[in-house]
């Protein structure tokens, strides 16, 4: 078996690894026994909330212990009347929460975010460490003042940033930036749009990384707002369009097989077609100028085979821009010549693609119209 293109290899251990090995599943059995025994107790205090800690840095995977650990915060150790499920029990802070000059539910939720840090970077595609940092974060907005609680989000962005700089693809932290990003936007913090900013981010991110799939769904995301926000005309809107396009075909001229290209290209392809709606870049295009945009993209991924024959991925594109632009120009039939080069990229996608076989069937009796 294989993961990312490295194979996994079997090596024997010896027997001081072994027991080693036998002596960390020993306390971690132990910790597991400890903390069944408080909560079955129901004592979420502070000696529990360490034990949560000694574990998770063992096996932070462990979903069951995040949602104690939160009982933990709420029971006892962040301040009282903000959760229902909230005991009675005395506010009671970790040493390493302590201090003399800061609101003690702040000082909490930052060690928190801090412990969680390097977990991250051990686990940083772990679903359980991101989603236990979106509770402590909208925790913030309910305890903490505006200002306090928006420097803590706005650290979160430059920690995100840092996080994609180590893995540009990690798309639980590209998830979790936008969720960041709506957070400082939004009135609960006194926020504005940041879509200037995000959109120069995701040039900046594809700059270092065309394959960077999750940067370019950021971009088609940004770009809408960008174009309203900016108040652009109409010939800006179509300016713009270009731009886009002339940006995807620097990376799809060296890349013609790199399907996160593509992903984009096909979205600029549907700001082309989907005409009479607001929510695209241009939607003041003419049909007229849509087709001839439509002709140009379907030309230059035609002159793709010249160079790149055996990418399924072009064929795909042809075919599937061919459609678009006869439901464009609302043609009820097509030319011998046309159904032709159609047959002719299905053809050749029949054997690129063997796995969907009955997919391509299906096209050509549509095709054919059998």
């Amino acid at each position: 078996m294989a993961t990312h293109g490295v194979a996994r290899v079997s090596r024997p251990r010896s027997q001081e690894q072994r027991r080693q090995d036998l002596s960390k599943i020993q306390v971690y059995r132990d910790l597991e026994a400890q903390i069944r025994t408080c909560v079955a107790s129901e004592i979420y205090d502070s000696r529990l909330f360490q034990l949560t800690t000694d574990i998770l840095h063992l096996n932070p995977e462990y979903y069951t212990v995040w949602n104690i650990r939160r009982r933990c915060l709420l029971s006892s150790l962040l301040s009282q009347g903000v959760d229902p499920f909230l005991s009675d029990a005395p506010v009671k802070l970790p040493d390493a929460c302590q201090s003399n000059n800061q609101d003690p539910d702040k000082s909490v939720l930052e060690f928190e975010l801090t412990f969680l840090i390097p977990l991250l970077k051990r686990a940083p595609k772990c679903y359980w460490i991101w989603e236990y940092r979106r509770w402590i974060l909208t925790q913030t907005n309910l305890r903490l003042s505006i200002p306090a609680a928006r420097q803590i989000w706005e650290l979160e962005l430059s920690l995100t940033s840092s996080l994609l700089g180590r893995d540009r693809r990690n798309f639980h932290a590209w998830g979790y930036r936008r969720f960041v990003v709506a957070q400082l936007e939004s009135d609960e913090l006194g926020g504005k749009s940041l879509a200037e900013d995000e959109f120069a981010y995701t040039d900046k991110m594809i700059r270092g990384d065309l394959s960077n799939f999750s940067a370019w769904h950021n971009r088609g995301q940004v770009i809408l707002r960008l174009v309203e926000e900016r108040g652009f005309t109409d010939e800006a809107r179509a300016a713009l369009l270009v731009k886009e396009l002339h940006i995807i075909w620097e990376g799809l001229n060296i890349g013609a097989d790199d399907q996160s290209l593509w992903y984009y290209h096909r979205f600029l392809i549907s700001q082309i077609t989907n005409s009479g709606t607001k929510k695209t870049i241009a939607p003041a295009l003419t049909i007229a100028e849509r087709v001839t945009h439509l002709k140009h993209e379907i030309a230059e991924v035609e002159d793709l085979l010249g160079d790149y024959a055996n990418v399924e991925l072009v064929y795909e594109a042809l075919l599937e821009y061919t459609f678009a632009l006869e439901r464009l120009e609302k043609r009820n039939a097509r030319d011998g010549r046309e159904q032709a080069r159609l047959l002719t990229w299905l053809a050749k996608l029949q054997v690129l693609d063997p796995m969907r076989a009955g997919r391509w069937r299906d096209m050509e009796r549509g095709i054919r119209g059998i």
